[in-house]
């Protein structure tokens, strides 16, 4: 965790604008944290870093809603991007933006293992076509023309027209 501290300077639906020691900017992407208290009942509300602004400031994006955000509240660098959790025990679960579940409690679950959302992708040379069928669910498209799952965005659309076709009432 990043000891730089900022307060709030500007906030505009979303978009909330932050000053911090001129020593002490975060990076671009980094995760930050303000909490705020509405009605008795207190909560964080997280926010990324999209672009300096100079003076002290930055511009950062909200990634919940900004009710009970005031002008002047303590906002926290955590030093780090937004990271999610990843791996099977993660499979099954709705997650929000933040990598928080909303089924569960993220603690029950055991994530042994988070990544950024913003990360390098993988090299080039890494990255392999994969020749697996696509399943369409009708069975005459299925065997008559099976389709290749990298075709699947067009195909789709393709065979929403067609059960509409075949299944008009």
């Amino acid at each position: 965790m990043s000891d730089s501290l900022g307060r709030v300077v500007k906030i505009a639906g979303p978009v909330v604008d932050v000053a911090f020691a001129q020593d002490s900017l975060p990076e671009i992407t980094n995760a930050l944290e303000v909490d705020v208290e509405i009605d008795g009942s207190k909560s964080t509300i997280v926010l990324e870093v999209a672009q300096h602004l100079g003076e002290g400031r930055v511009r950062a994006i909200s990634m919940q809603g900004t009710d009970g955000l005031r002008r002047g509240a303590e906002v926290s660098d955590t030093g780090a991007p937004i990271s999610v959790p990843v791996g099977q025990e993660t499979l099954g679960h709705i997650f929000n933006v933040w990598g928080e579940t909303l089924d569960v409690e993220t603690s029950s679950i055991g994530v042994k293992q988070k990544w950024p959302i913003h990360r390098q992708p993988p090299p080039y040379e890494e990255v392999t076509a994969q020749n697996e069928m696509f399943e369409t669910g009708i069975k005459v498209i299925d065997l008559l023309m099976p389709y290749v799952q990298v075709e699947r965005l067009v195909y789709s659309v393709v065979l929403v027209l067609v059960r509409q076709f075949l299944f008009k009432k």
